[in-house]
This record gives C-alpha cells, sequence and structure tokens, in this order.
C-alpha cells in the first residue's frame, strides 16, 4: 500500500470524526438556542450546520477525488473539492444573514438569555469544537487543512460566547448577546469571502498563486539550445495541483538527445511548483506555429 494511499484513507477518517462531532454538537447546539433564547448560540448553530455540510462534503470528496481520470473527467476529479467548497460558502453565506437581520432586530429590543446555561453550552462547544480542530491540526491535505481552520473559528466563537455568558451570569446586559452574534458573523462572513474569491480564481482558471508564467518563459529561455517559449497556460484544478502548457522553441540544429534533455529539465522545473499534467510542444527556430502565427 502506497504513502498516499495511507495518507488519504487517514485523511478521510479525519474528516469523518471530526463530521461526526460536529453533527452532534450542531443538534445539540440548536435546541440549547431555543432554550436559552441566544442568538448568539443560534448564529453559531447555523455557521456549525454550515461547517458540518462543508465538513461531509469534505470527507465524501477526499475519498471521491483520488479516483482516476476517465473519458469523462479527463484531468481526474480534484475539482470537485473546489465545486464543494462554493457550494458551502453559498449556504454560509444565506445562514448568516438571517443571523445578522436576527442580531440587529435584538440590538433595537434586547431579550433576556439564560445566562448559566449559555456557558454551559460554550464550556460544551469548546469541549466538541476544540476536540475536531486539534484531530485536523496535523493534516497535509486541503481539505484537511480549510476544515481546520473553520473549527478553529468555530472555537474562538465560542471563546467568545463563553465570556459573554459569564457577563451576564453578573450583570443584566443582554445586548451583549447580539452584539457577540454580530462579531461572530461578520468574522465568518469575512473568512467566507475570502475564500470564495480563492475558489472563483479556480474556476476562472487563473494562475496558480505563487507561479509567475512570465518570469518562468524568461527562465526557459535560459535553458541550453533554448531560443524562447510562447503560447505558454496555466490554471489549477483545486488550488494545490496545477495544469501547465507551453510551446518550447528550441535551435534548429537540436538533436533527439537535445529535446529530451530539455524536456527533462522542463519538467523538473515544473514539479518544484506542483503541477501534475504538463504539455510540451517543441517548435525548431523558424519554425511556423499554427497556434499562435504572431510568434512565429
Amino acid at each position: 500500500m502506497s504513502h498516499d494511499h495511507n495518507h488519504s484513507h487517514a485523511a478521510a477518517g479525519n474528516l469523518k470524526i471530526a463530521f461526526l462531532l460536529n453533527l452532534g454538537f450542531t443538534v445539540l447546539e440548536f435546541a440549547a438556542g431555543v432554550w436559552t433564547n441566544s442568538v448568539a448560540i443560534q448564529s453559531d448553530a447555523i455557521h456549525d450546520a454550515g461547517d458540518c455540510f462543508a465538513l461531509g462534503l469534505a470527507w465524501y470528496l477526499q475519498r471521491l477525488s483520488q479516483q482516476r481520470s476517465d473519458p469523462k473527467f479527463t484531468y481526474g476529479y480534484r475539482r470537485l473539492s473546489s465545486l464543494g467548497a462554493l457550494i458551502t460558502g453559498l449556504v454560509l453565506l444565506v445562514g448568516l444573514s438571517f443571523v445578522v437581520w436576527e442580531s440587529v432586530s435584538r440590538l433595537a429590543q434586547p431579550e433576556a438569555v439564560k445566562a448559566p446555561a449559555v456557558v454551559l453550552v460554550a464550556v460544551v462547544g469548546l469541549l466538541f469544537n476544540g476536540t475536531a480542530a486539534w484531530r485536523l491540526s496535523g493534516g497535509e491535505s486541503l481539505n484537511e487543512k480549510v476544515a481546520s481552520w473553520h473549527l478553529l473559528e468555530d472555537t474562538l466563537g465560542w471563546a467568545a460566547v463563553l465570556v459573554g455568558g459569564l457577563v451576564m451570569s453578573f450583570w443584566d446586559v443582554p445586548i451583549i448577546d447580539p452584539l457577540l452574534a454580530l462579531g461572530i458573523a461578520v468574522f465568518v462572513l469575512w473568512n467566507v469571502f475570502r475564500n470564495l474569491r480563492k475558489v472563483a480564481l479556480v474556476f476562472l482558471q487563473a494562475t496558480p498563486a505563487g507561479f509567475d508564467a512570465d518570469a518562468f518563459d524568461r527562465e526557459l529561455a535560459t535553458l541550453p539550445n533554448v531560443v524562447g517559449a510562447h503560447h505558454t497556460h496555466t490554471w489549477t484544478l483545486d488550488g494545490e495541483s496545477h495544469v501547465f502548457s507551453t510551446h518550447l522553441v528550441l535551435k534548429c540544429d537540436c538533436t533527439r538527445e537535445d529535446v529530451v534533455a530539455v524536456k527533462r529539465r522542463v519538467h523538473e522545473l515544473l514539479r518544484e511548483h506542483h503541477f501534475l499534467h504538463t504539455s510540451i510542444e517543441v517548435e525548431f527556430e523558424g519554425e511556423n506555429c499554427a497556434a499562435d502565427p504572431e510568434h512565429c
């Protein structure tokens, strides 16, 4: 059994445990929000429901994304993880919009909450989310890393709710509950928008983050027997695995061994940038380029 297979199996197992922990607590949290009359708890329950969806999808996609390419999906199934992130982000946006609306309404007319119960629920929330976040903290896959950040946000949110509950146990300041709810919602919305921007760049086939295509073309031109490179295209499948294609112009007197050596060197350079699929079309100096006539 290969290391990649072992790691994929372990990642799926970690995501499964985190999903089940989050699902169990979300059910308890919705009930607790109604019981304590706390909009802060209800807001975090909606957020946790979105995280449940994200974790469940991440667990499923972690397994599905390992499938090999087929005639319908020639690049494989890696991009499904980005689709899952897009769906999850949209679900969270809808849920958090409701939270913001409810919190603003409560700012005008604050309602009393059962502070001791809020403290109890917050402690349970810290235990559940903290355990799940710890479980994913050492993950290497993108799914595990994103999920761990979601759970860390949950843990920090519950720490804020705990502080609010303790304050309301001693002082009658019910407005602190909707204020905390708004704070949590704004914090989560900021991260949702930030992640959705990354997902949009993936679907728009933007150049992978940290890779400068123009600089790489110039680097290719410095290789032995290489005149230059053009018609270069790069994009990413899921933010981790990338695709690269280029037209490499070589000197007219290059031998077959020279061509093989150049292509091998290009593959070595691209491997450092996590390119999974590479296509190199070789042209010789003065040769017509049907795909890009202006560089002929």
